[in-house]
């Protein structure tokens, strides 16, 4: 079964999809993005998810390409044309097409594009099973990572980085020699006393829809946690290490910079996250 895409108005074979060369996504990453999970049939946390893409576009100033009642259900009918039922929904919002000029173009109507793809939730599972390797790297990204911009070059440059280095993700470190956030993830850890600590969403890092359900999650397991920056040094002496988001929930991190947490292996606090992420989450009908 072919995949469809969503362009600009139209449902056209994925093989076809395109835009104009013009478009300010592609001359200047002058766009926006969100991705939500796919999930036994139903989009999770979407409205956190829509709310999100509302504030990146008016940080921007991007006009919203259809009226916000629309969008939910052109997210579900592309999810439904190609049939997945666990995959992602990937949504994404630019200026729109004028010739090429810095300064904002006059009466020009944003693109919007939506794609969805098919997801194994068995190879997830597997992974966390083993847990993932991350390497660190100096932050070098714009100041407005709470942004959710289609500019992701140095994401691009860490995570190939890390793949490099026989890892699968790479965590942005401060001048202070804190962690950020992964080039696709949030970070946290658990302390020796199984608290969580991930860094606050305030300034410096995008606040992870899948990181706010997870304070919900943890709640429901009677876990604490604490906003706070911890160093690497703290990260590859804690309990455990994870990674949040919408494409893989909770991951367990079981080396940094080829050094092991813990004893190298998943840890259980964050395996019973991810195991109960979806009963609590917010899941709306695909």
């Amino acid at each position: 079964m072919p995949r469809i895409a969503y362009v600009n108005g139209r449902y056209i074979a994925h093989a076809d999809a395109a835009v104009h060369i013009e478009d300010r996504g592609y001359q200047f990453a002058d766009g926006v993005y969100e991705v939500c999970e796919v999930a036994r049939g139903f989009i999770v946390d979407m409205p956190r998810h829509l709310a999100r893409l509302n504030r990146s576009l008016t940080e921007l100033s991007i006009d919203w390409p259809v009226t916000k009642g629309v969008l939910p259900l052109l997210l579900r009918e592309v999810v439904r044309r190609n049939h997945v039922v666990n995959g992602l929904v990937y949504v994404q919002v630019t200026r729109g097409v004028a010739s090429r000029d810095f300064a904002f173009p006059a009466d020009t109507l944003s693109s919007l594009v939506i794609t969805a793809r098919k997801a194994d939730p068995a190879a997830g599972a597997k992974r966390a099973e083993t847990g993932i390797a991350v390497i660190t790297v100096p932050e070098n990204r714009w100041d407005r990572v709470d942004i959710k911009s289609t500019g992701l070059l140095p994401n691009v440059l860490a995570k190939q980085k890390a793949k490099e280095a026989g890892a699968q993700e790479a965590w942005f470190v401060d001048t202070d020699g804190n962690v950020k956030e992964g080039g696709s993830s949030n970070a946290w850890i658990v302390t020796r006393e199984g608290v969580l600590v991930t860094r606050p969403a305030e300034h410096g890092i995008l606040r992870g829809i899948t990181r706010t359900t997870m304070f919900e999650v943890a709640a429901s397991l009677g876990l604490k946690i604490e906003e706070r920056g911890f160093s690497v040094a703290e990260a590859k002496a804690a309990r455990e290490a994870f990674i949040s988001s919408a494409t893989t929930i909770a991951m367990p991190v079981v080396a940094i910079d080829g050094n092991p947490v813990a004893n190298g292996h998943p840890g259980s606090i964050t395996l019973s996250l991810r195991q109960a992420f979806f009963d609590i989450a917010e899941k709306s009908p695909a």
